[in-house]
């Protein structure tokens, strides 16, 4: 798992060419720190490095939803220094290949990640909570473009999927190219405390049914969500817009896809608190049509391809290079 983890993490950096990714929400404050934790044939890798690249995995992380246990977040930690390690030695090959990197293409890169922010001082600000400077960001740009560069001619151009590749991939594998049932739900939710007793869980449910019957009567289901809702949706008039099976939580998913379009449920109780669900569209299971899925699935398979190339390569880089690996990883 971590294997895949590694190489899949190493391609996203690559396809967007930079080393590393700054931005409003991603900026992670850190001390100074120039302690070393790798030495890749003569180039160290510092602590500081190592704390940035997991405070953006972390975040990426926490957005999803996805708390690490400590087994796994030293499985983490192992993946981010294995990407630092072999971020450094395609760099050096880079190098060793003479490629160079236009300052056109650096400066539009550099503009594209200004833009993430609301000014020109806002960027600075940020990227020096972070210890860094303009010239740290560009130099971190002309490394990722000059490994994304490398990568294109040293493997993407070698790489080819034909047509028959791609409807033989597509025929063999009718599963992939499903599109699950699915329907376009809003609802009302009254909040429950977990904690809550007895008595304050009966005084939600008593608020909720006093809803229902206004619906019943008529009632305009958007309008008393945006009136009474308790969650974010209701700016909205509880409009979720359409989810599929695995999105909501259990109780609610069943309720909702048991529904009619035009129906609203019954009382749900989930341990979010209780909610009134109302469906207005089912979009049933479809199989996308081959045409429709060429281009990107020929995309898909010729990434595939660059990866497993990649690993070897990789592979044999880590093997004949000199690579010292001072990190001491969390441990379970």
């Amino acid at each position: 798992m971590r294997r895949t983890l590694r190489v899949s993490y190493l391609m996203s950096m690559i396809a967007i060419g930079l080393t590393l990714i700054v931005g409003p929400a991603m900026a992670v404050e850190k001390q100074s720190s120039d302690e070393k934790i790798a030495v890749v044939n003569g180039t160290e890798i510092t602590r500081e490095d190592f704390d940035r690249e997991m405070g953006r995995v972390r975040q990426q992380l926490s957005r999803s939803g996805r708390p690490m246990t400590r087994a796994q977040l030293s499985s983490v930690e192992n993946s981010v220094l294995e990407n630092l390690i072999t971020n450094e030695l395609l760099y050096q090959e880079s190098e060793r290949k003479g490629i160079k990197v236009g300052k056109q293409a650096v400066d539009e890169q550099l503009n594209r990640i200004k833009k993430r922010f609301p000014s020109e001082d806002a960027f600075k600000s940020t990227i020096g909570k972070m210890n860094l400077s303009e010239a740290d960001i560009i130099t971190q740009i002309e490394k990722g473009l000059s490994i994304q560069q490398f990568v294109k001619q040293e493997f993407s151009q070698k790489v080819n999927v034909s047509d028959k590749d791609t409807k033989a991939y597509y025929e063999g594998n009718p599963d992939k190219f499903k599109q699950p049932e699915e329907i376009r739900a809003s609802h009302i939710l009254i909040k429950v405390d977990p904690k809550s007793d007895a008595s304050q869980k009966a005084t939600s449910y008593k608020k909720m049914e006093e809803i229902q019957v206004k619906i019943q009567k008529g009632g305009d289901f958007a309008a008393l969500a945006k009136e009474f809702s308790q969650g974010p949706s209701n700016v909205k008039g509880g409009d979720l817009g359409f989810v599929r099976r695995g999105q909501m939580v259990k109780p609610f998913e069943e309720a909702a896809f048991a529904l009619a379009p035009g129906e609203v449920s019954g009382i749900v109780e989930t341990r979010f608190g209780y909610h009134l669900i109302k469906v207005f569209e089912k979009k049933p299971e479809t199989t996308s049509e081959y045409g429709a899925v060429k281009d990107r699935l020929k995309q898909s398979l010729e990434q595939r391809e660059v990866q497993k190339l990649m690993e070897v390569y990789i592979e044999e880089l880590k093997n004949k290079g000199k690579i010292e690996r001072l990190l001491t990883v969390q441990t379970q």
